[in-house]
């Protein structure tokens, strides 16, 4: 038997817990996050995707696998792909009512997941977090979060390969009495902290917790609250990029405000 995959292990624990709101937006937040091999008809040309389509009772869906030899154990000869990321599938899908079926047949995360449903996973990928200003007085030890946060936040930041140092997660008391909980990024790449700050909001929505907030922030290794930040907060190592990986080029759907368009 394969080993279980991430996705496999989430989805176990959503059929697990019919009932549990909780697993089931942990399995979503893992579609979202994991690569996903989309079946397509022929090589994508640019940004251009010409995915399988299968119609069914239910509606138009396209395949997806979380890993190569599946979608090649599913088709049973050479076939084109496309990797993509499942917030990449949803955003593209969710344009066409399309929905997408992963994993069919060839393991026990197999599973359709119907056009609206493609949709509200979108259409919450896309809140973004409110954007304030506010002057820190004080750092302490993070304390009262949930376990299932941490988790979440430990995952999400695990996926954010290079586009920071590291992160401390601390209790923050702001000028003019108010107090919570504060994630500080550190060294991000600038162009990746809109990125960051939405990761961490989902990480907060998908984790289940009614009415919570995380606040981010963004500062330089050298600045005196990292100091203060290092000295009590709970640390996030962010995996950085090898060699190979700085030399890379950019791959179709890599950028999910420009999903690849369907043909």
């Amino acid at each position: 038997m394969s080993e279980l995959t991430p996705l496999d292990q989430a989805h176990a624990v959503m059929e697990a817990s019919a009932t549990d709101d909780a697993a089931r937006l942990r399995f979503y937040e893992r579609l979202a996050d994991s690569e996903l091999f989309l079946l397509l008809t022929q090589e994508a040309s640019g940004d251009a995707l010409s995915p399988e389509l299968f119609e069914l009772a239910d509606g138009r869906f396209v395949l997806a696998f979380d890993r190569e030899a599946r979608l090649a154990d599913f088709v049973g000869r050479p076939a084109p792909y496309a990797a993509l990321s499942g917030r990449v599938i949803a955003a593209m899908l969710a344009q066409e009512g399309i929905g997408l079926g992963v994993n069919l047949e060839v393991a026990p995360s197999s599973i359709l997941i119907p056009s609206e449903a493609v949709a509200w996973l979108h259409q919450t990928l896309g809140h973004a977090p409110e954007e304030v200003q506010a002057r820190m007085e004080s750092f302490t030890s993070p304390a009262g979060l949930p376990e299932v946060l941490l988790s979440a936040l430990d995952a999400k930041l695990a996926t954010a390969r290079g586009l920071a140092r590291s992160a401390y997660l601390v209790g923050v008391s702001y000028e003019g009495g108010g107090r919570g909980h504060l994630l500080g990024i550190i060294d991000a790449v600038p162009e990746a902290q809109g990125a960051l700050a939405r990761a961490v909001s989902e990480a907060l929505t998908f984790s289940g917790i009614e009415a919570g907030a995380l606040d981010v922030g963004f500062f330089a290794a050298s600045d005196v609250a990292s100091a203060r930040m290092a000295h009590v907060g709970l640390r996030f190592d962010l995996p950085q990029l090898t060699r190979e990986d700085q030399g890379l080029r950019p791959a179709p759907g890599s950028d999910p405000d420009r999903p690849p368009i369907l043909r």
